[in-house]
């Protein structure tokens, strides 16, 4: 069955599908030794032979893994300062697995990888809705209506940044503890709430994707998500 070109990219692990499409407006693809120039190509996988920058690709396996992050490691597979990268806690062979969002440097907890492009796109996708949810330790007492005004949406950098919900788990003169479920994960969107009531996030730990908990996963630890959660997680896989 033919499939468009950059879905095959996409499930072939090569990159999101986004990416994909960027490959090949760039001439970066062949198939059949003709170079896709422009995207609606489709391609039928085991028939034709498709190839980016001269290198063949094949359908791998599809992966879906669950990783706790620990604080201070980068959700990336390559950095020039030589700072410990996601990958690293991964083994050596799964090289074509990629984060499905991000976990600034300083924070923590649930991330999924993957090679499953498509996967990623609607797990990232802000029109799929997917909620987080993240614990927040924060430097100072916040008060019930200051999550008043995270549920209601505050403006930072000329962008709305607001919460689904905001639970204050527990406060005290020196310290607040913060539950907050997001549903767009935009740029450091927990730290940037905060930072516009001029609060400082002293520990950030994201706890749930969807119906996917934290749980007991060890810090630095991974596991293979299972199919009942998958389906959970995009039922219309």
């Amino acid at each position: 069955m033919a499939v468009r070109l950059q879905k095959f990219l996409a499930e072939a692990g090569v990159a999101s599908r986004r990416a994909s499409e960027q490959l090949i407006t760039a001439g970066r693809v062949c198939v059949n030794e003709v170079v896709a120039g422009k995207l609606g190509v489709k391609v039928e996988p085991g028939r034709d032979r498709v190839t980016v920058d001269g290198a063949p690709v094949g359908v791998k396996r599809k992966r879906y893994i669950a990783l706790n992050k620990p604080r201070g490691i980068l959700c990336t597979r390559q950095d020039e300062e030589g700072r410990d990268k996601i990958g690293d806690l991964l083994p050596r062979d799964w090289t074509d697995l990629f984060s499905v969002g991000r976990l600034d440097y300083n924070s923590e907890g649930l991330i999924f990888l993957t090679n499953d492009g498509d996967f990623c796109l609607k797990l990232t996708h802000p029109r799929y809705r997917i909620p987080r949810i993240y614990m927040a330790s924060v430097e100072g007492r916040v008060p019930p209506e200051m999550l008043k005004k995270f549920t209601q949406g505050v403006m930072s950098a000329g962008e709305k940044l607001q919460a689904q919900r905001a639970r204050l788990v527990s406060a005290n003169n020196s310290h607040s503890v913060v539950q907050l479920e997001l549903m767009e994960g935009k740029n450091r969107e927990v730290r940037r709430l905060f930072e516009s009531q001029n609060l400082s996030v002293e520990r950030l730990q994201r706890v749930q994707i969807g119906p996917i908990k934290l749980g007991q996963l060890p810090v630095g630890k991974w596991r293979v998500l299972t199919g009942p959660e998958i389906k959970s997680l995009l039922p219309v896989l």
